[in-house]
Order: C-alpha cells, then structure tokens, then sequence
C-alpha cells in the first residue's frame, strides 16, 4: 500500500497525459522528513533531461524547525533515479513538439523509499478544457435527474 504524501490535481485539469512513469527521488535527510509530513508542493513542478540524467525542478520541499544546520534549498532541482532505456524513450517523446514531464504525485512505497508518479502529457488547449468542463456539468446533471426520478 502505498502512501500519497502530495499530489498534482492542477496537472489533470491542464494536461492530456499520455503515459505513467514511477520514479525515485534523491532527498536529502531532511527533506524525508518534511516530505513524510506533507510539507511540499508540486503544483509548478515539472521535469527536464539533461546529459542523460532526469531532473525535477520547482518543487518546494519546506525545511523543518527541527533541522538546524542542516538544512537545503527548499526549491533546489532534484534528480530522479530512472533506468537508461526509461531515459532514452522519454527523450525520445519529448523530442516531439508540445509534450512534457510533469509529476502527479509523490509518495512512500512499501518499503519506505519516496517516489514519483511522472506523467508524460501534452498540453490541453483552451477548448479542450471548456468542453471537459462543459462534459463535467452534463454527467451531473444526469446524475441529478436520474437520482431524482427513483426517489
């Protein structure tokens, strides 16, 4: 069972993903600990390839009281632990015009180890999301009159 410490609910709204990659994360000590309290935010994150490594930029990881001389960057860039051929077909996509790395959710495995959910999407167009909202008010409006028809 896997714990969701932070996830990405604004991704969902903005972008058409397409596929779903689980990563590592390298944190520091102290960032384990804040991130096991739910002090982060992944709301502007994305991801980049770079030299053949993966790299997660804009997440703010809040340092804790607790930590005195040891504390980091609350926004410093992260690198993402993925295999070779992971790496490789991802540059691969995003060669292609419009399509980026963004990450849906960091959370705990089993084994205590912090991960994240990286989503390969596309950006939706301004109509795309007018009509995914316009499809969301007619399902509950379905939903409405058919709850009201059985009671």
């Amino acid at each position: 069972m896997n714990k969701i410490v932070i996830s990405n609910r604004r991704a969902l709204k903005n972008y058409d993903i397409l596929e779903i990659i689980e990563a590592g994360i390298e944190l520091k000590g102290s960032e384990v600990k804040s991130l096991r309290q739910g002090n982060a935010d992944i709301s502007e994150s994305f991801a980049r390839i770079e030299k053949g490594e993966v790299f997660l930029y804009n997440t703010h990881i809040a340092n804790l009281p607790q930590t005195g001389a040891f504390k980091v960057e609350p926004n410093r860039i992260r690198k993402l632990l993925l295999h070779r051929r992971q790496i490789e077909k991802l540059y691969q996509s995003l060669r292609q015009h419009g399509y980026t790395l963004i990450p849906l959710k960091i959370y705990f495995n089993q084994r205590g180890l912090a991960k994240v959910e990286l989503a390969l999407c596309r950006g939706k167009k301004m109509y795309d999301r007018r009509h995914a909202i316009k499809k969301r008010e007619l399902d509950l409006k379905i939903k409405r009159i058919l709850r009201q028809k059985r009671g």
